[in-house]
């Protein structure tokens, strides 16, 4: 589901204007397949069970890499979440931050490519999570996140119906919690009020008009 998901926004992403240099030569989808495979061929068995690789590098040739150029950011960001889906479709978990460049290979022709995967474990070896609002993603490490109107919270709320330290996202162990923070109108979690709650992939956090995603890799 994870890699469907994954080429259905990719075909999204070079319609338009994009579309003209994609007619023919190496497909951004092929790479997001062979990302994934290297997921399969290189997955461990863990004390918790099968651990993928998170850190990807994709080599390419350097005129496939000036045809990416215009849009390397967007189709980073695609193959991270191509990532994190087909590990959720899969059972998979990671030990550290899912992360992917693209490098130029000068010995590569056009349409060759090379991926290599490997496990880098994150900050003390524990499980990684992240907030993604925006379309900004928010690794959660040892401090807590915090979310409200002021200024110095990591997510900054412009909302009159949120508190100015409306809740905190905390790692709590190798678990993570939302903890509401006594605020005015309330945290909900998957559409119920919570005044604490140990978070799962998937859950979304609503304060005020925003949604925030946890993703548990």
């Amino acid at each position: 589901m994870g890699l469907q998901q994954f080429e259905r926004r990719l075909e999204r992403l070079v319609e338009g204007v994009f579309a003209k240099a994609f007619r023919s030569g190496l497909q951004p989808v092929e790479v997001g397949r062979r990302v994934t495979r290297e997921m399969d061929l290189r997955r461990t068995v863990g004390v918790n069970g099968m651990i993928a690789p998170n850190r990807f590098t994709v080599a390419l040739s350097r005129s496939d890499t000036e045809r990416f150029a215009s849009f390397a950011d967007a189709l980073l960001r695609e193959l991270g979440d191509a990532v994190r889906e087909h590990a959720k479709s899969e059972g998979y978990s990671f030990v550290g931050p899912v992360d992917v460049e693209i490098t130029t290979d000068e010995s590569l022709g056009a349409g060759e490519f090379l991926v290599a995967g490997n496990t880098v474990e994150g900050a003390g070896g524990l499980p990684v999570g992240s907030l993604t609002v925006d379309g900004r993603r928010i690794v959660i490490a040892e401090e807590p996140i915090a979310i409200g109107r002021l200024p110095e919270c990591d997510v900054v709320v412009n909302d009159p119906n949120v508190s100015r330290r409306h809740a905190e996202v905390r790692r709590r162990g190798n678990d993570f919690v939302v903890v509401d923070l006594g605020s005015t109108n309330g945290t909900k979690v998957n559409g119920a009020g919570v005044k604490e709650r140990r978070l799962a992939d998937g859950d979304e956090i609503r304060i005020g008009n925003t949604t925030l995603r946890f993703q548990a890799s």
